[in-house]
């Protein structure tokens, strides 16, 4: 069962992105009121607002926090051509009245765009502390703090240029050592001529750049989310599409090659039009199992794949936070029913050491 807790967020204007912490703990919100605002989990699970700032000259379309292994530390993007990385201080203000409270200090701003910078992510921590933007005008660009402990200092390492206004990003966050990094790239252009809406970019250790592995033609459609499933040990990837309906494709490399660049094997598992409009965001949980989606029929609907891997509808929550009726999680509470009911531990056999042999018991 769900539980919903509304929230007056108090933001002037359209809200463009929720983004909770690593733990879970604490939320940050950005609106077209041009603020950004920090809340706090209390020990009775109520949310308490405990920043709030203006972060930019234009609407705030997303906000992102970096591992906490690098602090309290969270970055922007606007539509002012700027992103900006954000840290949480204790008593850093000038009146001693003031001392001990804790605010946002802007440690940089990243001004290399031309145009809006319509997304921003943080780097799985394995790589160091980098960060990537991607812009109205087609290019993704990828930052990297040299020193992680001054975070004024960052570095222009990549430019890489998509054909396409891009919208989204979202890095695979697969720990093996056998997956280079990767990134996928959305972009919301409107003209299916132009060809597939999804670009799969892998860094090569031996040129130095980020390549262009693959197009996903058949999204044709603007992509408004998209994100890559945790990896917790699967040979492939998942990635999730937030277009017209919700797209989960399984992305599998192929290392085979003597060139030494990869080839990935791209199938579309699952398609649901379920929202029946526009979908605006897609979300895994933690462990890469359960796909949420939010679209403009007022819904966040829940997805998860079956024990024959055949992707299903599982729940369906309204914006007023009740439950609507779903036939899909009605039947997976009736499979999962019937296994615990069924279910009988049997004895195949014992385990028995040399010591317990020879031991005399008394």
């Amino acid at each position: 069962m769900f539980e919903a807790q509304e929230i007056n967020a108090e933001h002037k204007d359209l809200i463009h992105d929720v983004a909770y912490d690593f733990y879970g703990q604490r939320m940050a919100t950005c609106s077209s009121d041009q603020y950004v605002k920090v809340w706090d989990q209390n020990a009775e699970g109520k949310w308490i607002l405990t920043s709030s700032w203006k972060a930019h000259s234009g609407s705030v379309w997303k906000v992102t926090w970096a591992h906490p292994e690098f602090g309290q530390v969270l970055a922007t993007c606007s539509f002012d051509r700027t992103a900006a990385v954000w840290e949480e201080v204790v008593g850093e203000t000038p009146g001693p009245s003031e001392r001990g409270i804790r605010h946002w200090v802007r440690k940089t701003n990243l001004v290399d765009s031309r145009t809006s910078v319509t997304d921003v992510k943080f780097g799985p921590k394995s790589q160091g502390l980098q960060l990537a933007t991607c812009s109205a005008e087609g290019i993704v660009r990828i930052y990297e703090a040299p020193d992680v402990m001054n975070l004024t200092q960052w570095t222009l390492q990549h430019e890489v240029p998509c054909k396409l206004p891009c919208s989204c990003i979202s890095w695979n966050p697969s720990l093996s050592k056998n997956h280079p990094q990767m990134l996928a790239v959305g972009s919301d252009d409107a003209n299916p001529i132009n060809g597939g809406k999804v670009f799969i970019y892998e860094y090569s250790e031996n040129s130095r750049r980020w390549i262009k592995l693959e197009t996903l033609n058949s999204v044709l459609d603007p992509v408004h989310d998209i994100a890559f499933a945790p990896n917790l040990g699967r040979s492939f990837h998942i990635l999730a599409v937030a277009t017209k309906d919700v797209r989960i494709f399984n992305i599998t490399p192929d290392n085979s090659d003597p060139s030494g660049v990869t080839k990935l094997d791209v199938q579309t598992v699952a398609q649901f039009d379920d929202h029946g409009c526009t979908v605006w965001r897609v979300c895994w949980n933690v462990i890469g199992t359960v796909l949420a989606s939010s679209g403009d029929d007022g819904t966040v609907r829940m997805f998860k794949m079956n024990y024959v891997n055949s992707w299903k509808s599982v729940a369906i929550m309204k914006g007023d936070g009740s439950l609507a009726p779903n036939d899909g999680s009605k039947n997976l509470s009736n499979a999962l029913t019937s296994i615990s009911q069924t279910a009988r531990y049997i004895k195949l056999g014992s385990i028995i050491t040399p010591k317990e042999r020879e031991a005399s018991w008394h």
